[in-house]
């Protein structure tokens, strides 16, 4: 088995709030760079207590409309990774439901 890293780094203003954060990973198949990114979203499911550790950040120049999109995009991708290792289709329709109706809502896509 090979591992891989995959690295972030946040850079804090002085009050200690995301000015910056930036990855990389090795197997980026643009290469290993660092990327700057203006939010992130880490959950990690802890193998012995069975709960999850949440790490989620945003820099202050993050708009609402960008979160909104951000979060459009995690969700959508959620629902997908739900079914793919659930198979459970009747949840992840009535997931999928939930996404369009937030993306509805946000106007980050256009209403049915």
């Amino acid at each position: 088995m090979a591992d891989k890293q995959i690295l972030v780094q946040v850079a804090l203003d002085d009050q200690n709030k995301p000015s910056e954060i930036r990855w990389s990973a090795e197997d980026d198949p643009q290469g290993a760079q660092w990327r700057s990114s203006k939010a992130m979203l880490l959950s990690l499911f802890d193998r012995e207590n069975l709960d999850t550790l949440k790490i989620d950040l945003w820099t202050s120049d993050m708009q609402v409309m960008e979160m909104d999109r951000f979060f459009f995009q995690t969700l959508r991708g959620l629902a997908d990774t739900y079914f793919k290792a659930t198979q459970n289709a009747q949840l992840a329709t009535d997931f999928q439901r939930f996404v369009q109706y937030f993306g509805e809502k946000t106007e980050i896509i256009p209403k049915k």
